[in-house]
Parts: structure tokens; C-alpha cells; sequence
């Protein structure tokens, strides 16, 4: 029996505020915007119906969820509102014949029509010029103070610069931007995270809102956050523009990022059609968008046409269609990467998403899996966004039939049939075996790379042709290798083969530092390879070691400690030192173990930035630790020393920030001596 319109209309305001509250609050959500859409619409369409029923705890009353207690509160100096939405043109043609018997003017306006981009609405507030708060959008009237971490992204200038100097900024001036993680570097950044054995993220809307909205401001500055402004949201002290367009052009004018595929148009019409070139081809965008926004150009026309609710009539989302859909896991696969990472993927039924037939996507890791209790012969949500891989977003449980089973990771890898591990409190599940087929690629290719061994001339195609041949079995073999066997290669002549011979032979001479980056083992990466280097001086001691000692060395715990012993532990990374000690790579580094502790840099720790000019970064890396320093990727408090060169990046700016000290290259040399 269906329920009563009041009891579903009570059903429906819980259900919506369960969801904004998982959304804006937790950034976890557990249903797609259609869905949310669907039911505030139904909503909607109650209260139209019966309003003498509409409660202040309603959705439609309110702009936003409530802020999170975690963080100071602020009051907005004026409204952070939301927008109704438009489901396709006629909608949208509705809206303007609805705004058009409320005011004459409307017929003569114009349209900016701007990208609705999928990220955290933000409030930036500056005073003369400098940025001095920011904040969450939070319910539209009261937002959360996240300064500190706004202030790590790049795009978010700290002082207004002002491009255009025939401009002056207002004294006290309050802008509203989305913040938002593009395409192409959350896919790297996930890319990152699955290689070092890391939790990977999603989407890159919950992973830029979660990155704003947490207490540390370091983690933040290591997500590839950036920002698009588009709203004057108050303004005291100087003069702003009444009008939308001029407005963006404005805030470009100020220095400000304004998206540059938003346009002005005379016509409806017009600003339609534009609209729906994106509908088409969002893949254009480098950013996720749900719809493109429509908007009066002329300010104050918009302004007096006032609101529906908490919508303002001035402007109208028009959503692009869901780009997710049902479909059949008919089975979970296992793919290994190059560090040994077991990844599960889906193969699914195949369906369309929006013109793309999809037979597989990613379900992140095992962890996901059981979280979500995603289910071999489960119906699933699936989505595709832009060119990111299709991945499930989680089952459709009350689909199921009985008959979907339950799945467990592999007890072994499925490329080379050796025992995988899995660390307590760690996301991924590891292949350890150095020899794994399925690693055997992307190992080599790791082994001879510039920070390892640097063999110059053995690029990946060439690494592919030695593997298809047979002529290698494992990164050891290289050293084995016969100028005969190379030049029975396509491509090879007798100068070529020469060169290449040549610079593996030199590679024999690499420090036992650069060795150990070069094997590949989980976790070790340059700083944790300099460290060992020095505390064992080879790689005999170090494949003696225990646990317990590895752990003697500062920074280095129990989860790396334990990956370390497990690698060496193997016998088939074994068979690999062997052959190594065979060629002749066996580095020994107990003299500049000895020179570590008493030169002139011990206990004293290093960044390097921009181009020295006598030095490579490598050089000058490896200078310091023949002196006792050590070096590091990135300044924190206690770096002792910043070593600038020329161009320096940001590390430069975090330095200055921080008090670090900060020296040239005759700085460090007058350290040393």
C-alpha cells in the first residue's frame, strides 16, 4: 500500500538530510545526484501541493547541510546560495517564461553561461589586498573556517596582483570559487597512491572536499587542489560591476582564475545551444561538471527578481544526464602492478555510458570490496566521468537474488603463483616476487631509470624487446648481455649495441644508495635508501639484517622494516643479488659510512631546489651525505637548511614560511669545509 503524502513527505525530509549530511558534511555520500535529485523534486512537488506542511527542518528551506564541529564557525557576510535546476531546454525555457511575467526588462537580457563544476564551494575574503579568510559554504548563511588549508592551494592568490593596473581592488572585498582537483592529476595522484600500496581515492569531488576539510594543512598541499572563481559575493570600499560578465572579467582582471569557456550571449537560445556543445562533449572540460550554469547577466535585474524559496530566479542550473548506470560483476579480476600491488577490477556486462560501451572498471582495492560488500553476480552502480576509468561506485543490494558470492583477495598472485602479503593496517596486497612476469616490465624499467641506476640508452621499448626475446629473465641479466645477442634486434646496429654495453657497464659503478632505490623495494624510496646505505655500507650486511635492527634507523618503522626483510627474504630476489654480485655490482660504502659520522653536515638535514651552478641535483645530493648531511624531498620544520638555486619552485616559498634557513651552493661548500 503506498504511504500516505504526509507520512512520505515526512520519509522524504529525512531521507534528504541523511543525504546532504553525508555529502556536505562526511563528503561520503551514498547516493548518485539523479537519485538525490529525484527526491527533492518529489519533494518539491508535496510542498507545492500542500503548503501549510512545510517545516523549517525542510531541504527546500535551507541552502546547504549544517558545518562540521570541527572547525571555527563564520557567518557569511552575505547569502551562499544554491540554484534550482533545469533537466534539459525545455526547463530551462520554462524558467525564462516564468521570470519573464514577473519583470519587462527580462525580455531584453542577456546570458553568461558558466561551467557547474563539480567541487567544494568556497568563500575567499581579502582586506587591502591580502587574503585573510576562507571558508566552506556550509548551510549558505554559516560556513567553516578552513584559512589554513585554503592558503596551500596554489590557484588562491595570497596578496590580490592585479593584472591590469588601471584597476584598484576594494578595500574589503569577499569572492566565491569552486575548488576542485582536475582530471588528469587526480588520476595521477591515484596512480601515486596505488604504486606506493596507498588508499586510492574515488572521485575527484570527495577527494578535493576531504582534502580542504581536515585539520592538517600539510596533507592538503600534497593534493593537486586549484581553484575558479566566479561570484562577487560583497564588496566595501571601492567600486564593483553590476553586470555578470564583467564581473569574471573583472575578477580575471584582478588575477583571479575565472573559467575560460564562460561566455556571454544575447539570446536564450543562444546560451542553449553553447550549453549543449558541453552536454555533448563535457570531455572537453579538464574538470568534472554537472551541468552548465545560465545566468542574467545584468546583476541587478537578477537581484530583484528575487527568490523561490532559497533559490534566486536570476539563474538556473541546466544538468547534464547522470553518466552512471546499472549493470551486471559477473567476475572480479586481479591485475599486478610494478611495485607487485594486486588491484581488483570488474568485469561487468557490458553496457553504454553516454556513447561508450564498458566491459571492466575499477573497484580501487580489497578494501572497497568489503566495505561496500560488493558481490561476485551483483547488480552494480556504475559511473564514467570524463576519461577516467569507469569505476563501481557500490552494489545494488536490494537486487539481489541470493545466489552473488562473497569475494576474498588472492592467497596468491595470480601472474606468477607465489604467496602474496598483506600488512596489518596497510590497503594493498603485495607480490613480492621480483621476478613476477607480471612486474618484470615496469621493474627494469624502474632499475635502469635516472634515480636508480641510470643506464642511458634503455628505454622501455628497448626493455620490451630484450623480455619478448628471452634474453632477460630479471633486471640482473642486463649485465650479462652480449653485443652479439643486441644486434640480432630490430633496430640495432654495431654503434648502437656499443653504446648501450657501454652504459650498463658503467652503471656497475653506481653508489650503493642508488642500488638499493634500484631493486624496487616497497617503500624504500632515495631517503630511505641513503639511510640504509650509510647504517650497513653493503648489500650483503643489508640483506642480514633483521627487522629489529632496520628499525634502529630514525623515520624507518616496522611496516617498511618488515617489506624489507620479506624482499630479501625471497629466493628468487635471492637468485637476482647473486647474479648481481656476479657482474660485478656490489657496491661498498663503509667509507663513507665512516666519513657520515664525523663530517662537518652530520646530523644536519637538506633540501635542494632550482639549478646549482656548479652542481647537478644528484651532485649536490650526493655531496652533502659524503659530508654526514642528509637529504630530503620536502621542507618541513625540521630541515635544517634550504640549498637555493636558480628557478626554484615552491619548496622556496615553505621555506620562508617555516624560518628555514636558506643557503646557496658556496653556502653548503663553506659548511663542509
Amino acid at each position: 500500500m503506498p504511504a500516505q503524502p504526509h507520512s512520505r513527505y515526512a520519509e522524504l525530509k529525512t531521507q534528504l538530510n541523511l543525504h546532504n549530511y553525508r555529502y556536505h558534511v562526511l563528503d561520503a555520500p551514498l547516493i548518485s545526484d539523479l537519485e538525490y535529485d529525484r527526491l527533492l523534486n518529489e519533494l518539491k512537488q508535496i510542498e507545492a501541493e500542500h503548503p501549510d506542511w512545510i517545516t523549517l527542518d525542510s531541504p527546500t528551506q535551507r541552502a546547504g547541510a549544517g558545518p562540521a564541529d570541527r572547525f571555527e564557525k563564520i557567518r557569511h557576510p552575505a547569502p551562499i546560495l544554491s540554484l534550482a535546476n533545469a533537466f534539459g531546454a525545455e526547463d530551462a525555457r520554462a524558467w525564462f517564461e516564468r521570470i519573464q511575467k514577473l519583470d519587462d526588462r527580462v525580455e531584453q537580457a542577456q546570458f553568461v553561461v558558466e561551467p557547474k563544476i563539480d567541487g567544494l564551494s568556497v568563500v575567499l575574503h581579502y582586506r587591502d589586498g591580502q587574503f585573510v579568510q576562507g571558508a566552506t559554504r556550509g548551510n549558505g548563511e554559516i560556513g567553516e573556517d578552513i584559512t589554513g588549508n585554503l592558503r596551500t592551494v596554489k590557484a588562491i592568490p595570497l596578496r590580490i596582483p592585479v593584472v591590469n593596473s588601471k584597476l584598484t581592488a576594494p578595500k574589503y572585498l569577499v569572492v566565491r570559487g569552486e575548488a576542485f582537483i582536475p582530471i588528469k592529476d587526480f588520476e595521477t595522484l591515484n596512480k601515486k597512491l596505488e604504486e606506493a600500496g596507498e588508499r586510492t581515492y574515488q572521485n575527484p569531488r570527495n577527494t578535493a572536499a576531504g582534502s580542504l576539510r581536515q585539520l592538517d594543512p600539510e596533507l592538503t598541499a600534497t593534493r593537486p587542489i586549484t581553484l575558479l572563481v566566479y561570484q562577487i559575493v560583497h564588496a566595501e570600499g571601492g567600486a564593483v560591476p553590476t553586470s555578470q560578465w564583467e564581473v569574471l572579467e573583472y575578477l580575471k582582471a584582478l588575477g583571479f582564475p575565472v573559467a575560460n569557456v564562460s561566455k556571454r550571449f544575447k539570446a536564450l537560445e543562444a546560451a542553449l545551444t553553447y550549453t549543449e556543445t558541453f552536454n555533448q562533449g563535457r570531455d572537453q572540460l579538464p574538470y568534472e561538471a554537472d551541468g552548465m550554469v545560465i545566468k542574467l547577466d545584468d546583476l541587478k535585474l537578477a537581484a530583484d527578481l528575487g527568490f523561490v524559496g532559497k533559490d534566486p530566479r536570476g539563474a538556473i542550473a541546466y544538468k547534464f544526464p547522470a553518466r552512471e548506470v546499472t549493470t551486471t560483476l559477473n567476475e572480479i579480476g586481479v591485475a599486478v602492478g610494478r611495485t607487485g600491488v594486486l588491484t581488483p577490477y570488474a568485469v561487468l556486462e557490458p553496457v553504454e555510458i553516454n556513447g561508450v560501451t564498458v566491459e571492466r572498471a575499477t573497484l580501487h582495492n580489497f578494501d572497497f570490496i568489503a566495505e561496500k560488500d560488493i558481490r561476485v553476480g551483483d547488480r552494480v552502480l556504475l559511473k564514467r566521468a570524463g576519461e577516467v576509468i569507469p569505476y563501481v561506485i557500490g552494489p545494488v543490494t536490494d537486487a539481489r537474488s541470493g545466489r552473488e558470492k562473497k569475494f576474498k583477495p588472492p592467497a596468491k598472485c595470480p601472474a606468477c603463483g607465489q604467496a602474496v602479503e598483506h600488512l596489518e593496517g596497510e590497503v594493498a596486497w603485495y607480490c613480492v616476487n621480483a621476478a613476477c612476469p607480471a612486474q618484470l616490465l615496469r621493474n627494469i624499467e624502474h632499475f635502469v631509470s635516472r634515480g636508480a641506476l641510470d643506464i642511458v640508452g634503455l628505454g622501455i621499448k628497448i626493455v620490451e624487446q630484450l623480455i619478448e626475446s628471452g634474453l632477460i629473465e630479471d633486471a640482473a641479466d642486463l649485465f650479462a648481455l652480449q653485443k652479439a645477442d643486441l644486434l640480432k634486434l630490430e633496430g640495432f646496429a654495431e654503434k648502437k649495441a656499443e653504446n648501450l654495453l657501454g652504459a650498463i657497464a658503467q652503471a656497475k659503478g653506481q653508489r650503493l644508495n642508488r642500488v638499493i632505490i634500484a631493486l624496487g623495494i616497497r617503500g624504500v624510496g632515495e631517503v630511505v635508501a641513503n639511510d640504509l646505505a650509510r647504517a650497513f655500507g653493503s648489500l650483503s650486511a643489508l640483506a642480514q639484517a633483521s627487522a629489529e635492527e632496520l628499525q634502529q634507523i630514525e623515520g624507518l618503522g616496522p611496516n617498511i622494516a618488515d617489506s624489507i626483510v620479506d624482499w630479501f627474504a625471497r629466493p628468487a630476489n635471492r637468485k637476482v643479488l647473486k647474479k648481481l654480485k656476479s657482474a660485478g655490482v656490489d657496491p661498498q660504502m663503509e667509507k663513507l659510512s665512516s666519513q657520515n659520522q664525523t663530517g662537518k653536515l652530520t646530523g644536519l638535514t637538506f633540501v635542494v631546489t632550482g639549478t646549482l651552478p656548479n652542481f647537478s641535483r644528484e651532485a649536490a645530493k650526493e655531496f652533502i651525505e659524503s659530508h654526514g648531511g642528509k637529504t630530503v624531498d620536502s621542507v618541513s620544520k625540521k630541515t635544517s637548511y634550504l640549498v637555493l638555486g636558480e628557478a626554484p619552485g615552491s619548496k622556496f616559498e615553505k621555506a620562508k614560511t617555516l624560518g628555514v634557513k636558506i643557503i646557496d651552493e658556496a653556502g653548503l661548500r663553506k659548511l663542509a669545509e
